[in-house]
This record gives structure tokens, sequence and C-alpha cells, in this order.
């Protein structure tokens, strides 16, 4: 009987068509930072973690809890900005389907705004329990308190600085593939601290006012 069966080379053979597996730039570099985005979330995952486990009494060696200076009413002013500031990007994001640059400039000016007003008023949070003398070193639960709120910080801080950035190619480049994309990345980045901004004021300030 005879044999159909040819031989291959295994170092030139063609094992799929790579024609039909092309995928635009945006879409690649999007699913890419996504993925990014799932290691940020487990970074955060891992601090609330932490403050769950040293929220408790005991962790704070009967020294100050979020009890004695947490205030609501503050707290959900800063809440008011960052929603506010993602809210004045989307609005910058529809305009750039229009291809309508000032509006996409006037959302992306309004959302560092209201950005820096969510971040000033971190800042003078953190100052005031500073001048109390409540920081890092007054025990586990304050420092786990205190550490999971300012990474928050530091990621709405970078954000800002990438508003500032993309504001600057928008003006100079115009609506470009590589410029639509970083716009399309940083709102995926801008909503995410939106999201867990929600988690630290439930679980973090209101539950540490209640507690």
């Amino acid at each position: 009987m005879s044999s159909h069966t040819s031989n291959v080379d295994p170092k030139t053979a063609e094992l799929w068509d790579k024609s039909h597996y092309q995928h635009d730039v945006i879409s690649t570099r999007t699913f890419g930072y996504f993925m990014y985005l799932l290691s940020d979330g487990m970074l955060f995952a891992t601090l609330f973690a932490a403050y769950g486990v040293l929220s408790y009494q005991h962790s704070y060696f009967g020294g100050p809890t979020p009890a004695d200076f947490v205030k609501p009413w503050y707290t959900f002013a800063q809440t008011m900005a960052l929603f506010v500031s993602v809210l004045a990007y989307g609005f910058g994001m529809n305009a750039l389907k229009h291809k309508n640059k000032s509006a996409v400039i006037n959302g992306l000016l309004a959302a560092f705004v209201f950005g820096v007003l969510f971040l000033a008023l971190d800042i003078h949070d953190m100052t005031q329990l500073a001048s109390l003398g409540i920081t890092v070193a007054t025990s586990g639960g304050i420092s786990a308190f205190i550490i999971l709120t300012q990474v928050h910080a530091a990621h709405v801080f970078f954000g800002l600085i990438w508003i500032l950035v993309m504001m600057a190619q928008v003006l100079t480049k115009g609506f470009t593939t590589e410029v639509v994309g970083r716009l399309l990345t940083l709102r995926m980045f801008w909503h995410l601290q939106a999201i867990i901004w929600v988690f630290v004021f439930v679980f973090v300030y209101l539950w540490g006012y209640m507690s």
C-alpha cells in the first residue's frame, strides 16, 4: 500500500495563516492596558485586605480610630469632586466621536480642575491628621488607613499629569491613532480611580466612621 504522506520541515512549516489575525492598533493597546488595570486592581485588593485585617479595635492600641476624625460630609465632597471629574472626561470623549477638538479640550480641562479639587481636599485632610499627630507610625490600623487612601491619591496625581499631557497632544497633534488610543486608555484609568474611590468611601471612611 502506497503512502501519500509528505515530509514536513517543522522549521519552515506554516501552521496557520497569519493574515487572518490582524488587529487594529487601538484595540490591541487598550486590551493591553486593561490587563495592566487588572494588576492595579489586585494591588488595591491587597491594600483593602490589609485594612480589613487591621481595622479592628485592638489594631489601634488604644489610640485614635477613624471614628475619631473621619468627617462623612467632607469625604462626600471629595466623592462629588471626583465623580464630576469623571463625568467631564466622559463629555470630552463624547466630543471625540464628533472630532470636536475644543470640546475635547474643555472636557479634559474640567476633568483636571475637579481632579485637582479632589486632591486638594485629600491633602488638606492628611495635613489636618498630621497636625493632630496621627501618622503611619501611630498604629497598625492608622497605617493601613493612610497607606490605602494615599496610594489612591498618588494614582489620581498621576492621572492629572496624564490629563495635562493629553491636552497638549490634542492641541499639537490632533486626533491621530496614537492620541486617540491614549485618550481611551486614560479614560479607563480615570474611571478605575472613581470605582476604587467608591470602595474607599464606603468601606474605609463610612465603615470607619460607624465602627
